[in-house]
């Protein structure tokens, strides 16, 4: 099925955001294995293969649509030096996806890509979660402080 070309333009915006997602997720989660926090890595690590399932569900819509998946392209990481700038880089970059798929969702109404918006809005409840974790355990840091809240992800 031959697909809006801005739909497909549109989809491949959102695959360079995920491959970047999952690269600096796995980033995150190895330098959390490497300090000892065991379940930093494995929420980290978790985020990476939610991020990998929405990539591959994104090449799929863009087959479908008969465009070419464009995976050479990403955005700029943002590896944190600490578990706190981690986080806070993470959260800022889901708070851009869920704008990106929000964008997404109004070009998929507006031309009538009802498939393609049912797609984006599954992945955006996702990103919305991610967003919603992360929020959670930066104020856990401002309540409890850095140093009570990593001993809490020790594993």
């Amino acid at each position: 099925m031959k697909g809006n070309s801005k739909v497909i333009e549109n989809l491949n915006a959102l695959l360079a955001d995920e491959l970047t997602a999952i690269n600096q997720y796995i980033v995150h989660s190895e330098m959390c294995s490497n300090w000892g926090y065991e379940k930093l890595h494995k929420a980290d690590e978790k985020r990476a293969i939610d991020e990998m399932k929405h990539a591959e569900k994104l090449i799929t819509r863009i087959l479908f649509l008969e465009g070419i998946p464009v995976v050479s392209h990403l955005k700029k990481i943002a590896i944190g030096s600490d578990v706190a700038v981690q986080h806070k880089n993470d959260m800022n970059s889901e708070i851009e996806a869920i704008a990106m798929y929000n964008n997404g969702i109004k070009l998929t109404t507006e031309v009538g890509d009802g498939g393609t918006r049912e797609l984006l809005e599954s992945i955006l409840k996702d990103e919305e979660g991610h967003l919603d974790w992360l929020e959670a355990q930066i104020n856990q840091i401002s309540q409890m402080g850095i140093q009570n809240y990593l001993a809490d992800q020790l594993g």
